[in-house]
């Protein structure tokens, strides 16, 4: 028996109104006693059980989470996004619809899993969510925060006009066309190359017209499209697509001739998906001069010198055949 007089196999057959009666505490009103109110009034309640590090989620912040979610007495999750390895970017205050789950997100560090419990005003309200949520439900979150982009600023700009948009500081621009470049990683990382080649398309957009007023502002905006077109032709090339992904190669190098990035980029692959093994050759090496012990690049001009090898061995099988035909015929 237990201390309130019902053993536990008794308990798990009353509903939670009866055991209330008996004077036998709920699962969840034993664990939000050693939780945190976060609400101000005890309807979010947090629990840290592994601390993040770094800023808080910020305001209007853009979320990579994995979540699940539980109803009492239930030890199998209503919701949960855990299986996905590369859960989607989810913005708050749109695409976070829960309002207990969005205040605790606020109050999370990138790398920090905690628990929450949020009572039905922060939840599924008096109506629930049928059939998976019952009315007046309180539900227990767990949450992981994997990575987040303060978005804020990125989102006011997009919501300026075009004109608006020609006349704002380049520090502004600069800032959205980083995080821009945040969220195309964040998709190519993801294996989503369509989308993450959008997000650089959008950030190298951004700065085709802008003029720079001094040195330091060139700077920052070369830096910035350099690494639009590194990344978008590396996007490209995921996508096969590598006459383009050459193109925004050859465009890095128009800003920075001598990067070795950008030329290993249109050495490794662009010119050898296309098989142009000798234009490959030469980007390749202006790349290992500018880096003379990169390991990738000196084992795919390995790769090449097989590649030609191969190429001349079958050139000179082609001759071969071709002699020995002419020479059958003339004989005739």
């Amino acid at each position: 028996m237990s201390a309130n007089g019902l053993s536990s196999r008794i308990q798990q057959f009353l509903n939670p109104v009866e055991l209330q009666r008996v004077g036998v505490q709920s699962p969840f009103q034993r664990l939000a006693l050693q939780m945190q109110d976060v609400s101000g009034d005890r309807g979010v309640l947090k629990e840290v059980i592994q601390n993040g590090e770094g800023q808080l989620v910020p305001m209007d912040a853009s979320v990579l989470i994995h979540f699940s979610g539980y109803l009492e007495y239930s030890d199998r999750p209503f919701e949960s996004n855990n299986r996905s390895k590369h859960p989607p970017i989810m913005k708050l205050g749109r695409d976070v619809t829960l309002l207990g789950l969005e205040l605790g997100l606020l109050t999370m560090k990138k790398g920090e899993f905690s628990r929450f419990l949020f009572l039905p005003k922060y939840a599924y309200g008096e109506m629930g969510c049928p059939p998976l949520i019952p009315p007046s439900a309180t539900v227990l979150y767990e949450v992981q925060v994997l990575d987040f982009l303060d978005s804020a600023e990125a989102d006011e700009f997009f919501a300026l006009t075009p004109g608006q948009q020609n006349i704002a500081a380049l520090s502004t621009v600069l800032k959205v066309a980083r995080t821009e470049l945040g969220f195309g990683n964040r998709c190519f990382n993801q294996k989503r190359y369509e989308d993450a080649k959008e997000r650089y398309k959008k950030a190298m957009t951004l700065l085709v017209n802008r003029k720079a007023a001094d040195q330091g502002e060139r700077d920052s905006i070369a830096a910035v499209k350099l690494h639009s077109f590194l990344n978008l032709s590396l996007a490209l090339l995921r996508l096969e697509r590598p006459l383009k992904a050459l193109k925004y190669g050859q465009k890095a190098l128009d800003v920075e001739p001598h990067n070795a990035k950008a030329l290993f980029r249109c050495g490794q692959q662009a010119c050898l998906e296309m098989r142009d093994y000798e234009k490959a050759q030469d980007f390749l090496l202006m790349a290992q001069a500018q880096k003379p012990f990169n390991s990738d690049i000196n084992n795919l001009l390995k790769k090449l010198a097989a590649c030609l090898k191969d190429s001349a061995d079958k050139e000179k099988e082609m001759c071969t055949r071709m002699f020995a035909n002419f020479n059958a015929i003339s004989k005739k």
